[in-house]
């Protein structure tokens, strides 16, 4: 039986490392990218729903963006806040803002892909560019980074959406490693033609991409995923490509309580569900050999069957997973995060498979 065990663990290695290298290196220790202004015309789109305090912060800086044509669309989503009121100040005040007021439909109630079908037909120009109420870009030049990476072909961009570095705070550490772990799987299956998720945090695509697959209609009563499951179903190898320079990213504040993280974490999972079978496969696979992978060396060791292998090959795993993770996340510009490799990989294992559980009995709640 132990014989049996040892073997499926060295077979658990092989998909392990054959994620890391075979997948994930490709956007690892792939060439620095470069930027080629486009100056193509751009409408950013920014839904919010009660984010008055966000919106005001961070909406004058998508207008102070140095680029030559490019409108902003602010859709308020029936707000019960003062965020209609911030939204019709700045529509006085720059005159490249578009206002976009929606109004409760008993059809879509609180649905935000209705929201953004809104706002995406009231823009003007032709290629959109999305981020969130509570997001800021990296630098001025951030619509110039991502419009750079688009082509003839490449009609859809998936960008890096981070979050703010908070001192002495453990949550904050898993927050954003997890956030470069999932940015490394997105932009790696990308990379080598099987793309199957962005973030609205950070998206953009040519506003036909969106006609083509008839908008959102196809997942509008699943609340979530106007980003993810809208790149799972519109990408694909030859017309999707991502943006990885400093100045593409986008920053938005993180959770500041595990509850609260956890909360959001459920959603993202659970919209998971509703991916290509393809992709769900290749996903469930990594995170089960993951947790796999603990589970038999923890088995092994503790009969002492095969030991020396067993610690050859758990430290031939970790040390490639960390030079994969460790280049990915200097990719990202998060470079104080490799040292807590190890240990957050334990405690995000935990948190799926709490999730996993959680998501069984009780669905997550979406939208505001």
């Amino acid at each position: 039986m132990l014989t049996f065990i040892f073997y499926f663990f060295i077979a658990v290695v092989v998909i392990q490392l054959s994620y890391y290298l075979g997948i994930f290196g490709k956007f690892a220790f792939g060439k620095p990218q470069s930027i080629t202004p486009k100056n193509i015309p751009v409408s950013v789109i920014v839904c919010a729903k009660n984010e008055e305090e966000n919106v005001k912060k961070y909406i004058p800086l998508l207008a102070e963006q140095n680029y030559p044509d490019f409108e902003i669309v602010l859709i308020d989503d029936a707000s019960s806040d003062e965020t209609l009121e911030a939204f019709e100040e700045f529509e006085k005040q720059y005159a490249n803002v578009r206002l976009v007021k929606v109004e409760n439909n008993e059809a879509f109630w609180g649905n935000k892909k209705y929201a953004l079908t809104l706002g995406i037909k009231a823009s003007k120009k032709e290629y959109l560019l999305f981020t969130d109420a509570d997001c800021y870009p990296a630098s001025k030049d951030w619509i110039t980074a991502m419009t750079s990476q688009f082509t003839m072909n490449r009609t859809i961009v998936l960008g890096y959406g981070g979050y703010d570095k908070i001192e002495r705070s453990l949550l904050n550490k898993v927050i954003r490693f997890e956030t470069v772990l999932t940015a490394m799987q997105y932009l790696s299956w990308a990379k080598v033609g099987a793309p199957y998720m962005g973030v609205g945090r950070n998206l953009a695509y040519k506003k036909e991409e969106f006609f083509n697959v008839n908008g959102f209609i196809e997942h509008i009563q699943i609340r979530s995923g106007d980003d993810d499951l809208f790149v799972n179903q519109a990408a694909n190898k030859n017309n999707t490509v991502i943006a990885y320079t400093p100045d593409s990213f986008t920053y938005s504040k993180p959770k500041e309580t595990y509850r609260e993280w956890f909360a959001q974490k459920r959603r993202h999972v659970a919209t998971a569900n509703y991916y290509k079978v393809f992709d769900k496969i290749q996903l469930g696979l990594f995170y089960t050999s993951q947790l796999f992978f603990f589970i038999l060396v923890i088995l092994l060791l503790a009969f002492q069957f095969q030991w020396i292998a067993v610690l050859a090959l758990l430290a031939t795993r970790y040390t490639i997973a960390w030079i994969v993770i460790g280049f990915s996340a200097s990719k990202l510009k998060e470079k104080d995060l490799r040292a807590w490799f190890p240990v957050v990989e334990i405690m995000l294992i935990f948190t799926q498979i709490n999730i996993f559980i959680t998501n069984i009995f009780s669905k997550p709640v979406h939208w505001k």
